[in-house]
């Protein structure tokens, strides 16, 4: 299950699934709305969503929706399209289980840096030490990461760290503030 964190300004207002975050943030005021920042846990992007829809930014398009498929478009070798052909389930079960058992390894340390380095960049450019703390998380030095954070808002130092860490920042629990 995705899941997806959301600030606004420089402090967590909401962390869970796709729906948790867009209820919350239908709740604010239009102004407010405006103001959050939504960033996908897993990769550490800022997210847009649709909230003029009734299912609140809900994924659309060709697939089985309600189950949260979605169709677009794999271009792959000769090859590789055979073999797919081969395995039980057809191509899309095949696919689904070599991304599956891809993402069961976990998370590398690089995919961890580039998703703080996301966030950072998107959050954090302006606040001090920025430039200073990203050297840090690809130095994997935590201890300048901590120094050149110590100004940050809590939520956002808390943020950068689990991004940094083995598991997702939302896998621990969900919230709304």
């Amino acid at each position: 299950m995705s899941t997806f964190t959301a600030f606004l300004n420089h402090r967590q207002v909401a962390s869970g699934p796709r729906e948790r975050i867009a209820e919350y943030v239908l709740r604010l005021s239009p102004r407010e709305q405006g103001s959050v920042l939504i960033f996908a846990d897993e990769t550490g992007r800022v997210t847009d969503f649709d909230f003029s829809s009734p299912e609140s930014g809900a994924p659309r398009g060709v697939g089985r929706p309600k189950l949260g498929v979605q169709a677009r478009e794999v271009t792959l070798l000769p090859r590789h399209w055979e073999w797919l052909g081969q395995q039980s389930g057809g191509a899309s079960a095949s696919l689904r289980r070599l991304v599956d058992e891809a993402r069961a390894k976990g998370r590398t340390l690089r995919d961890r840096q580039d998703a703080a380095y996301r966030f950072m960049q998107a959050l954090c450019g302006d606040m001090a030490g920025y430039e200073e703390a990203l050297r840090a998380v690809y130095r994997s030095d935590a201890s300048g990461l901590s120094t050149h954070m110590q100004d940050w808002p809590e939520d956002v130092q808390a943020y950068v760290l689990g991004l940094l860490a083995e598991r997702s920042p939302a896998s621990e629990g969900l919230t709304c503030q």
